[in-house]
């Protein structure tokens, strides 16, 4: 029957999610390229992370903080661009960094970058980093693709001419996968008659 389609849809929409990776992206962390792609701000706007398939991705970043100098007056530091590949197969990835509360600690990983991946139970996840000198005028997405051609550590040769951003899902917002499901929820629940109603 009709209703047993949209069951279908909701185990489906399920499933889906539970095959997919949430990368975790805290205000610190300045994502740019995403397997190959350039990742537009506005997709990151308001976004607690990216939904991410199961795989192998490959992430270019750097890390942006104030600083409080004087009384009154602060400086924006960022990290050169950190460049990471790592496989998604846990429920989500969090990118951890060192303490960086002051300019010493700033500097300390400018020359040492220790960048971990870690799951939801906080565990590492293996990975390979590199850094990537990319300065403002150069375009961001050809330096990765050249970075990926030049067989280095974090390279990723498939994700220097990849076919379409398909492993880009969608930004990820506080609570929106439970609102996702419930509303589809609702809507199965209202459309079946009342005798079907109260059997659940």
């Amino acid at each position: 029957m009709w209703y047993r389609l949209i069951i279908g849809t909701v185990a489906l929409f399920l499933i889906a999610s539970v095959q997919a990776t949430t990368l975790k992206l805290s205000a610190n962390i300045n994502l740019l390229v995403l397997d190959g792609y350039k990742i537009s701000g506005s997709i990151l706007k308001g976004a607690d992370g990216l939904e991410l398939e199961h795989g192998e991705h490959q992430i270019l970043f750097r890390v942006e903080k104030s600083f409080t100098v004087h009384p009154g007056r602060q400086i924006l530091w960022h990290s050169s661009w950190q460049i990471a590949n790592f496989n998604a197969q846990s429920q989500s990835v969090t990118i951890r960094l060192p303490p960086l509360t002051t300019r010493q600690e700033a500097h300390r990983f400018e020359h040492d970058p220790i960048i971990q991946l870690v799951n939801e139970h906080g565990q590492p996840i293996a990975s390979r980093q590199d850094r990537l000198l990319l300065r403002e005028s150069d375009d961001p997405q050809q330096a990765v693709r050249h970075y990926n051609l030049s067989g280095q550590i974090a390279s990723v040769p498939r994700f220097a001419h990849p076919p379409q951003p398909v492993s880009l899902m969608s930004p990820v917002r506080q609570s929106s996968r439970p609102k996702q499901t419930e509303k589809l929820l609702q809507l199965w629940f209202h459309q079946v008659n009342s005798a079907t109603r109260q059997r659940l």
